[in-house]
């Protein structure tokens, strides 16, 4: 029996000739161990209590990546980020600081993460990694204190199955449609405990901003990891990695999206996925571009692209937060940032935004939002009420000041 992309890449990381098949556990060699500033402290403390002052295992391959609170606006997350500061100094281990973006995207534009690698870290979408075909899970901070310790750690092989999407998409429906058309199938644990392999030309169409998109609410659907198998991917899947023809799948789904229509997700989870146009006319109050899932150039220059020229409406606050400091240099050199000040938007440093608290995206009470972020969970972005959309239903909505359907653009 053939291997599923997973099975592939595990047994590329674990003992020579070691089983590799659904449910077996197996010991994992890590390319990469991240920690982040909330969690970040708490694997120092692990850490210091197991091992004192042993050195971490690969210090070249041990990474802090600060994008939650960034600079922090309060105390904990101050002394949170120094305390790794310090420590990673004692270690030699690099910090990508308060400046740099979010952790997962900032190791794919570095280069830290490659296609076929393995990489854990205290970020719960680093699943978001199988948009180039590697390996990312999120662990408690006494797991990821052993991964610095000793650069692996044990992982149960799951069970793969396949998503085919039949036809292309057309606009103005984007990627984050897609994606919630998926979700809107699955639910929130149609995936649970499944890597998932997505086929098709709707996925063979996606950029890496739309691969990324896919990958990252793969957490939201229960999953571990998901894994668009493109031939077009760039940068391109490892070869050896690709499934084989005759790989066995716990399930196969098939979904036409050939007429998909822009879709939403309502309160109060992400798999409340419902089309725009049943909810269009209610009143907003905010909307916010960004997070790990619609935080990219392209993300913001769809954006950019609808409101050139126009102003948002006069009751409803805009805010936009970059994913990276090389995406906010993209912005300033292309227009799109001035643009997007233009219109109306407060746009802010990198980082993860609205998904943490304390930064730019929450809600307060009363409060109707439209989010590109991942979760709207009750109270993940305040006490308010968060509706997740594409960029360009945020962007169309922001210009009305209500739920809109969005238009074509001539």
């Amino acid at each position: 029996m053939g291997k599923t992309m997973i099975q592939k890449l595990f047994a590329a990381r674990t003992e020579p000739g070691a089983p590799v098949e659904p449910g077996d556990i197996i010991w994992l060699d890590l390319d990469v161990r991240t920690a982040r500033d909330f969690g970040g402290a708490n694997v120092v403390q692990n850490y210091r209590e197991h091992y004192g002052d042993a050195p971490v295992a690969d210090p070249a391959r041990t990474f802090f990546t600060f994008d939650l609170v960034v600079p922090p606006s309060n105390i904990p997350y101050a002394n949170n980020q120094q305390i790794c500061r310090e420590w990673a100094r004692t270690q030699g281990v690099k910090v990508y600081d308060v400046n740099a973006g979010i952790g997962s995207h900032v190791a794919i534009e570095e280069s830290l993460v490659n296609p076929g690698d393995t990489f854990v870290g205290t970020d719960s979408h680093l699943n978001i990694l199988g948009a180039i075909g590697a390996f990312g899970q999120g662990m408690g901070d006494q797991d990821i204190a052993f991964a610095f310790k000793t650069g692996r750690t044990w992982f149960e092989v799951p069970p793969t199955m396949k998503v085919i999407l039949h036809g292309t998409p057309r606009k103005p429906c984007t990627a984050r449609d897609l994606t919630l058309a998926v979700l809107q199938r699955l639910g929130s644990d149609g995936a649970l405990g499944r890597a998932i392999e997505f086929y098709g030309p709707a996925i063979e169409a996606l950029d890496l901003a739309g691969r990324i998109t896919l990958a990252s609410q793969v957490t939201e659907m229960g999953g571990i990891i998901g894994f668009p198998i493109s031939p077009t991917a760039r940068p391109p899947l490892n070869p050896a990695l690709l499934p084989d023809p005759d790989a066995d799948y716990i399930e196969t789904l098939d979904l036409d999206v050939s007429n998909l229509e822009p879709l939403i997700a309502c309160p109060p989870n992400p798999a409340n996925v419902h089309p725009v146009r049943e909810v269009a006319g209610k009143r907003i109050d905010s909307i916010f571009l960004g997070s790990c899932t619609n935080g990219r150039f392209e993300d913001f220059a769809a954006v950019a692209e609808i409101v050139k020229g126009k102003r948002i409406a006069a009751h409803v606050m805009a805010t936009a937060v970059p994913a990276t400091r090389r995406v906010y240099a993209q912005l300033l050199a292309s227009g799109v940032l001035e643009t997007l000040f233009d219109a109306g938007f407060i746009v802010s440093n990198p980082g993860c935004g609205g998904c943490a608290s304390g930064h730019l995206g929450m809600t307060g009470k009363g409060e109707v939002q439209i989010s590109t972020s991942n979760r709207n969970f009750p109270g993940k972005q305040g006490a308010g009420q968060t509706y997740l959309a594409s960029p360009v239903t945020a962007a169309w909505s922001a210009l009305a000041g209500e739920i809109t359907l969005p238009e074509v653009k001539a």
